[in-house]
């Protein structure tokens, strides 16, 4: 009788074991262990052209902080406000301001031409040394991919609209990930973000 109910508690402890494992796995494939992105899953190689058309990969990153953010030039809103805020946090930043550079890259390759793309940064009145890249669908998805950014086309038509993650990535001279400068921070949080990150805080 004894071994019997030894036998029926060794079974329900396994039986418990192998449904924690699998919960486990489940809820790693959902993404609840992720969190924030971290150094090792944002960005990475690249293959795009700026808004000279000039081919630029992942190494247009090096020898400055930058601040990579998807969008497209056709956005109504979130974009134009976002790289406004950026360029007004450069100027908070002084001097510090020269080694910083705005990164835009589009989701939306079949309108962001690289002359759509040079239009669009001069009409922002972005700080000099500002980048605007698109390329093929193609290339865009991998770089969206090493960044694990979100974009869908929403609408048919000239004017559709193209859903995208809102939030903007700080890279060190190195092209590498520093941390998420989250969509909705004012100028002045993301200057003093900026400035913590080149502080080494």
């Amino acid at each position: 009788m004894e071994k019997t109910v030894t036998r029926q508690r060794l079974l329900l402890l396994a039986a418990c074991i192998l449904g924690l494992v699998v919960t486990a796995g489940l809820a790693w494939r959902a993404g609840v262990f992720r969190g924030e992105p971290s150094a090792a899953t944002v960005g990475g190689p690249f293959a795009l052209v700026d808004q000279t058309g000039r081919p630029v990969d992942e190494t247009v990153l090096n020898g400055k902080w930058s601040v990579v953010f998807f969008g497209f030039t056709f956005c109504p809103d979130i974009c134009p406000g976002t790289v406004q805020a950026l360029s007004e946090a450069t100027d908070q930043l002084g001097a510090k301001g020269e080694d910083l550079r705005i990164v835009f890259v589009s989701v939306d390759p079949g309108r962001d031409t690289p002359a759509q793309m040079r239009a669009w940064i001069e009409a922002q009145g972005l700080p000099d040394g500002s980048l605007g890249l698109t390329g093929t669908p193609d290339q865009v998805a991998a770089a969206a991919r090493a960044y694990r950014v979100f974009y869908e086309k929403k609408g048919e038509g000239p004017d559709y609209q193209v859903n995208h993650s809102t939030a903007a990535y700080l890279m060190d001279p190195r092209g590498r990930f520093n941390r998420v400068l989250a969509y909705g921070l004012t100028p002045e949080q993301m200057a003093d973000q900026i400035r913590a990150a080149m502080r080494g805080d």
